[in-house]
């Protein structure tokens, strides 16, 4: 059964802003209406150029990366799938809009089709043109999957280009226009570009100084081989998160290994109402092994929070019932909300169904169960895939009765959350009862 994903506000505003361009565009676009074959392919790839263009700057402002404003996408994860949507298209339409004018003037001989893709060197707006789709190739490439796995560092450092891109597409924008008539030039391509620059600006320069928050460490707890939780106090402001929330954290130390001043996202695990910061790190590549033992005391900068994972709303709103599918380190959004439970009045009626290889594997078992044997409403059933095989329909009707009637919540290694999710769709749950966080392009 294919379940329709709900749209976000932010998303279909963002859409149908970069339509709005196109429409304004369309009158003179049309005039004179297109007669010849000719005529609908220079159409379209004028069409492709104002389309791709408002792509590209719309995906430079969705960059920004500010505290609060991933919320009306659905929270960060979301909004960089849409970033990247829009990044891919910009890229597709701006290859085709050269290429279909080149097309168009082939009725004119094939020496004016070359000439529109290689004008003289002395027109600098269309060579312009080519830099700007140059470096999108360049800094977009590592981002799909055909090309392998990315060095997340390096991808970071050559995602700078877009800030290029970014500028000379707008240059070229500005300077070729010749469908936006009038001030509708300047206001459209102008107003977007200073956007999509200043976004850029921030996240790649002002927000490391201003953005970030300086925490320290001030312990470092083991909970199983290759898993620690870090304890961290502000030195100074602390943020405010909401359960289920996520952070970039950047350690200052010089001494480790590896990571030091490299930003990562970890969910945050502590309580809203703590004013300690909790994140669980497992040993998944160089730098979070160097944070396995990390030095207390070590200065490090927080960024958020992110992320729109636990449903908010009204106190009825939050006592509905909830199933939690959660597994390996992705336990830990489940953890910060388990433990604000013991700061909030009244009963819930939420089962966690603790997805784990075996029990060495179950980090914060004991705790998750110490919590539940205090919150009424709240339980705690375990599955070991080792003894009982993969999770099914079977094991969640037999444990939460009714399990479909429920918001259910999914964190966890993506093959754990496709399973989740395939389940609950069989069920017939509606897909804006089922939430899942990844941290995907992040």
């Amino acid at each position: 059964m294919n379940v329709i994903r709900r749209i976000e506000p932010g998303e279909a505003i963002i859409v149908l802003l970069v339509l709005a361009p196109s429409l304004v565009a369309l009158p003179q676009l049309l005039d004179p209406w297109p007669q010849a074959y000719s005529d609908w392919v220079r159409f379209g790839g004028k069409l492709a150029g104002v389309l791709g263009l408002a792509s590209l700057l719309f995906a430079g402002i969705l960059a920004v990366r500010v505290p609060g404003f991933d919320q009306p996408f659905g929270g960060l994860t979301r909004l960089w799938r849409l970033h990247h949507s829009l990044g891919t298209a910009a890229l597709l339409l701006l290859m085709l809009h050269p290429l279909l004018l080149a097309f168009a003037a082939v009725p004119g001989g094939v020496q004016a089709a070359a000439m529109t893709l290689f004008p003289p060197a002395g027109d600098v707006a269309t060579w312009i043109g080519w830099a700007a789709l140059l470096a999108m190739m360049i800094f977009l490439a590592p981002s799909y999957s055909f090309f392998g796995a990315p060095d997340y560092q390096r991808w970071k450092h050559l995602h700078l280009l877009a800030g290029a891109a970014l500028l000379l597409g707008a240059i070229h924008g500005i300077a070729l226009n010749t469908v936006l008539v009038g001030h509708w030039n300047i206001v459209t391509w102008g107003g977007l570009s200073v956007l999509a620059l200043a976004a850029f600006s921030w996240r790649a320069v002002v927000s490391r100084k201003f953005g970030r928050k300086p925490y320290r460490v001030t312990a470092v707890e083991p909970l199983a081989k290759g898993v620690v939780e870090l304890v961290l106090e502000p030195v100074g402001d602390r943020i405010t998160h909401a359960a289920g929330q996520f952070v970039y954290f950047t350690p200052r130390d010089p001494a480790l290994a590896a990571g030091c001043n490299e930003e990562h996202p970890y969910t945050i695990s502590s309580a809203p109402q703590s004013d300690e910061l909790r994140i669980a790190i497992k040993d998944f590549g160089d730098a979070s092994h160097a944070l396995q033992s990390v030095t207390p005391g070590t200065i490090a900068h927080v960024d958020g929070p992110y992320g729109r994972f636990f449903r908010a709303g009204t106190a009825e709103k939050k006592r509905e019932p909830e199933l939690w599918l959660g597994g390996g380190i992705g336990i830990t959004p489940f953890v910060g909300r388990a433990r604000a439970l013991l700061h909030e009045p009244g009963s819930v009626d939420i089962c966690l169904v603790y997805l784990a290889q075996d029990a060495s594997r179950a980090y914060f078992l004991d705790e998750l169960q110490a919590i539940a044997s205090r919150v009424e409403g709240f339980d705690v059933i375990t599955h070991y895939f080792a003894v009982q095989g993969p999770l099914n329909e079977a094991f969640l009707a037999r444990h939460v009765p009714g399990f479909a009637e429920r918001t259910a919540y999914i964190c966890g290694p993506p093959p754990m959350i496709r399973l989740g999710r395939q389940i609950l769709r069989n069920k017939g749950l509606p897909a804006h009862r089922v939430r899942s966080e990844e941290f995907t392009l992040l």
